[in-house]
This record gives C-alpha cells, sequence and structure tokens, in this order.
C-alpha cells in the first residue's frame, strides 16, 4: 500500500508538468499531424481529407530534393570546420602563455552573440557596397573590384558557412578546453619523454579523453545545422535563387509564403522525421563510444 501510495503521489507532483507538456507540445504536434493529412490553407476552411497526398508530392519534388542536398552540405561542410578549428582553438588555449585567460573570455563572445546580431554583421561584412571584406581584399589587391558575396550562387554558401562557424565554433571549443583540463599531465609527460610527436601525442593521448565530449558538440551542432533557419533568412533569404534555401525556409515559404498549411505541415513533419532519425543515430553512436571508452 505504501509503495502505491508513492506511485500515485508521485504522477501527482508531476501533473502540473504532464498538462503544461501536453499543452506546448502535445496539443500543437496533434494539429499539425492532423492539418498533414489535409488541403488547408492557412486562411480559409479546414480543407479537405487528403491522405499521404501531401507526403509523396513534397517527397517527390524536385524543390525538397535540392533543398535536402543544399541542407546537407551546409551541415556538413560547417560542423567539420566547426569541429577542426573548435579544437585547435581549444589546444592553444590549453596551453601556458601570458594573456590566455583574456582569450579564454573574448572566445566567448562570438557564441554570446545572438544570431541576428551576428547574420546582420556578417551581412554588412558582404555588403556589395561598403563592405569591409571588398574594401579589404581590394586595398590588398587580391580583388579588382567589389562583388557581391551574398547575390552569387558561387559564393553565398561559402560566405554563410563563415558566419555559422565564426558564431558556433567556440562551443566546440569550449567543450574541447574543458575536456583537456582532466588529461593527466603526468600521461602528457611520459609521452614526451618516450619521444612521441605532437600528432602522435594528439592522437593517442589527447584523443581519448576528447572523443565522449567532442561527439556530444558534434550531435549538437549536426542537429541545429541541420535545422538552420535564422542565419540564413536573415542574410539571403535563401537565395540567390534558392542556392542557399534551408528545409526550414522551405516549411516556412510553403506554411507561410504560400499559405499551403496542409502541405507546409506534412513538410514540418518530414524534418521533424529526419531530425529525429539523425539524433538517434548519433544517440548510438554516443553510446557505442561510451562503451568502447569504457
Amino acid at each position: 500500500m505504501s509503495g502505491t501510495w508513492m506511485t500515485t503521489r508521485a504522477w501527482l507532483l508531476m501533473l502540473p508538468l504532464l498538462v503544461v507538456m501536453i499543452a506546448v507540445i502535445g496539443w500543437p504536434l496533434y494539429d499539425t499531424i492532423r492539418l498533414s493529412f489535409t488541403d488547408a490553407r492557412l486562411v480559409g476552411t479546414e480543407g479537405n481529407y487528403v491522405g499521404a497526398a501531401n507526403y509523396v508530392k513534397m517527397l517527390a519534388g524536385a524543390n525538397f530534393q535540392r533543398t535536402l542536398i543544399t541542407t546537407t552540405w551546409f551541415a556538413v561542410i560547417s560542423v567539420t570546420a566547426e569541429m577542426v578549428i573548435g579544437v585547435l582553438a581549444a589546444l592553444l588555449l590549453n596551453q601556458e602563455f601570458r594573456g590566455r585567460f583574456v582569450l579564454r573570455a573574448l572566445l566567448i563572445l562570438p557564441w554570446a552573440l545572438p544570431t541576428v546580431v551576428n547574420a546582420t554583421l556578417w551581412r554588412l561584412i558582404y555588403n556589395p557596397e561598403y563592405g569591409a571584406l571588398n574594401a579589404a581584399l581590394t586595398q590588398i589587391g587580391i580583388l579588382g573590384d567589389y562583388r557581391s558575396w551574398l547575390g552569387e550562387p558561387g559564393t553565398a554558401m561559402t560566405a554563410l558557412i563563415v558566419a555559422d562557424c565564426w558564431k558556433n565554433f567556440p562551443l566546440v571549443a569550449l567543450i574541447a578546453l574543458a575536456a583537456l583540463q582532466a588529461v593527466p599531465r603526468d600521461i602528457t609527460a611520459a609521452s614526451l619523454v618516450d619521444g612521441a610527436g605532437a600528432f602522435n601525442r594528439f592522437r593517442f593521448v589527447i584523443l581519448p579523453y576528447l572523443a565522449g565530449p567532442l561527439m556530444v558538440a558534434l550531435v549538437l551542432r549536426t542537429i541545429e545545422a541541420f535545422k538552420v533557419f535564422d542565419i540564413i533568412w536573415i542574410m539571403t533569404r535563401g537565395g540567390p535563387a534558392n542556392s542557399t534555401r534551408s528545409l526550414s525556409i522551405l516549411v516556412y515559404q510553403e506554411a507561410f509564403s504560400f499559405q499551403r498549411a496542409g502541405s507546409g505541415a506534412s513538410l514540418a513533419l518530414i524534418v521533424t522525421l529526419l531530425v529525429t532519425l539523425l539524433a538517434l543515430g548519433y544517440a548510438a553512436l554516443v553510446r557505442k563510444t561510451a562503451g568502447s571508452a569504457a
């Protein structure tokens, strides 16, 4: 009887949280699933039931396939660059030199900036008329004329990746730096005595301590990069010629710009499913890494 009462009391204590979760998450999710099987418009009637037609149309559409490739490219390149730059920055800041605490404090600034502010700053830097990047490159002779970095399909994605990396590599660096503090100094000292080079010390001594934390950083950044919206929307609106359009922007355009609530809901659920599968895959990889480390 005592155990039953304890269980009942635990559920009663969780009841307010469950009510909030159902109201905030459960009902919107149910309504989105319901809308995804209709041809409802954003404004107007509820729409008619169309079954899986929205899903088939979205998955088979050229817009979705091109946007999926664009989003995957953005996520892979930006996350890879952030991981490499973040680890290198952490290794540098882990060394003992004058002013390293100041550099550690400054490292947080790009990550602490709101994404809207970061995107606006980089949009000004890339401005084709008075941007700092054009001014610097023309003054040192690399460019002869100013370029529209965000207005050309060949450079817009690269410009976005640079802006995203500048903001988010500090997160990887901070996680790696915290992990480096746990590396026993006697082990690194012993590797120096044994004559191990810098690469071998990193690979066999330091990397095992970084593997777990870096996997967490990889999971977080990949999921965020795959569902990116704000930095691309502010800097390019998905242009030029949809060359930088992400899946989240495609969902926004389908649901709000074109006011097709039904197909927009189905596309949103497809993106949610892809992100969920990605997260589950990474979670399995994290567990495998943790098990092998143990």
